[in-house]
């Protein structure tokens, strides 16, 4: 399967939003990554429903909508309706996951599940085979920015294992840290599908950039 890419506007100058979609649609991007956080679940806030539904009426790709916040089975209709196409939501956010899950999907949306680098993968086993997606955080969330966890790797690897053990069809997606010098070897563990933030947008060229990602070339792009 190609590598999909998921540029996180989190990491854009939201004073050009519609710039920016605009720029991903032309781009060999695959998704719109869109992370909400609500100043509870992580420290930091961001956006809600206006500006996604605002992103969705320039959006041509997917948005991705990794949801960092705590109650997220409250808000699942809304976010449907705002634009999102797969919803992603905590473990350690969810007290009744598996019912979280299925909401989403019946909702009509793919299912992720995210979980924060000192969770273990083995919390997985009993919803593996019913999510569409494993976001695995390789930062510790909340902010944009912040150097990868090496630890990243194993846990790749692992939770392959589990995916194949399981006959599962979700695909594993790394959020944090993902730039020029680990896209490769992050696809050559396992990874499908990369977020990438600041490497995209602190690029001259973040087309270029894309592209790049896309390719899994790490070495072969000047910043």
């Amino acid at each position: 399967m190609n590598t999909l890419i998921a540029p996180s506007i989190l990491s854009s100058d939201f004073g050009k939003i519609y710039e920016t979609i605009e720029m991903i649609n032309k781009s060999e991007a695959d998704w719109i990554h869109c992370d909400v956080m609500d100043g509870r679940f992580v420290p930091n806030i961001t956006f809600g429903f206006p500006i996604l539904s605002a992103v969705k009426r320039v959006a041509k790709k997917p948005l991705d909508v990794h949801l960092m916040i705590v109650e997220p089975e409250k808000y699942i209709s809304d976010f449907k309706k705002a634009g999102a196409e797969i919803l992603t939501v905590h473990l350690e956010a969810c007290s009744h996951l598996h019912r979280t899950v299925y909401a989403i999907k019946e909702s009509g949306m793919s299912a992720g599940v995210a979980i924060n680098p000192h969770t273990s993968i083995e919390l997985l086993n009993e919803v593996i085979r019913d999510i569409d997606l494993v976001c695995l955080m390789s930062v510790n969330p909340g902010f944009g920015g912040q150097k990868f966890i090496e630890n990243t790797f194993s846990k790749i690897d692992r939770l392959k294992n589990m995916i194949l053990n399981h006959h599962s069809k979700a695909k594993i997606e790394i959020d944090g840290g993902v730039d020029f010098s680990n896209a490769a070897k992050l696809i050559s563990t396992g990874a499908d599908v990369l977020v990438a933030g600041n490497t995209v947008f602190s690029h001259k060229d973040p087309v270029a950039a894309i592209a790049q990602l896309k390719n899994s070339s790490a070495h072969t792009i000047t910043n």
